[in-house]
């Protein structure tokens, strides 16, 4: 498997040991990424027996945040509408949301769901105070996200895209942002596989980001960062375990690189704490990191 097919069966058999999808539904959608039954089942007993721990811990945290309050930067959100512009080998599609008076600029990379809804929403959270945002449909040349009826699929589908690939297009999404909002500073934030993806931009000597904050998502292996500018916002998941394995590797590059930097564990959150669509959303994480990741632009953008 490639490491996005690696990152995104890890995340589907961690779902299942935690009792947020079922072993039927788990199976499907490993073999879909092309995990055969035999290595699909070890999968699943060995992440069960790892999360046996760490499951009545999850499910107290989600307890105790639960909360009527509305997602940060909601309240404020602008609309989004729907954008093309030209991509390295394809046309490419993404949410746009303008700021009245842009203070800078960022690209939203999303999860292994596509570009989602609750995407869009974050797109549309930081026009909303003060920064014009693109959410870049990284399926633009499978027809876009919502050219699949089953989500299972257009996750398997964005897996065999390859990194090299998924970055140039977030490279243009840049060059469109500098295209709509000139003059302006460039940030990027990314979730889950965006978050991944985020280190991989970073990774692949992009100058133009002066901020990024990738959210509990893994590092690649080897990654030097030493051609990035960015001042990066790590953020992470005192419950996800897995991500976490690869925050000391994050830490170490971002030193060595000499970029300014803060890593920050939420307390008692775990993976996708952000996604208030998600089963592991946690208003009260998502209410303390929210302003964090604004002061960080201010500071940067």
């Amino acid at each position: 498997m490639t490491p996005l097919q690696q990152y995104v069966a890890e995340e589907i058999a961690v779902d299942h040991a935690d009792g947020l999808m079922s072993r039927r539904e788990a199976l499907r959608r490993l073999g879909l990424l092309g995990v055969g039954l035999t290595a699909a089942t070890a999968l699943l007993a060995a992440c069960s027996s790892d999360s046996d721990s760490n499951t009545e811990a999850s499910a107290t945290s989600s307890a105790d945040g639960s909360s009527d309050a509305a997602p940060p930067g909601l309240d404020t959100a602008l609309p989004t509408e729907a954008i093309t512009f030209a991509g390295p080998t394809a046309e490419l599609q993404a949410a746009w949301a303008a700021a009245a008076d842009p203070r800078g600029a960022v690209l939203v990379v999303h999860e292994n769901k596509g570009l989602t809804d609750h995407i869009r929403s974050v797109a549309g959270r930081f026009a909303g105070v003060g920064y014009s945002a693109l959410a870049i449909d990284l399926l633009s040349e499978e027809g876009g996200t919502a050219t699949f009826a089953d989500p299972a699929e257009a996750t398997a589908a964005l897996t065999k895209a390859t990194p090299e690939r998924l970055v140039a297009d977030m490279k243009a999404a840049i060059d469109e942002l500098q295209r709509r909002v000139p003059g302006k500073k460039v940030g990027a934030i990314g979730f889950c596989m965006g978050g991944a993806l985020v280190w991989r931009l970073l990774g692949s000597g992009e100058q133009r980001l002066s901020a990024a904050a990738p959210f509990y998502g893994p590092i690649p292996d080897g990654s030097d960062l030493t051609g990035a500018n960015a001042a990066v916002l790590a953020v992470y998941a005192e419950l996800d375990a897995r991500v976490n394995a690869s925050r000391d590797a994050a830490t170490a590059a971002l030193d060595k690189a000499g970029l300014t930097n803060e890593v920050v564990t939420v307390a008692g959150a775990d993976h996708a704490f952000f996604n208030d669509t998600g089963q592991r959303y946690d208003p009260q994480a998502a209410a303390q990191i929210w302003p964090k990741v604004l002061d960080w632009y201010g500071k940067y953008l």
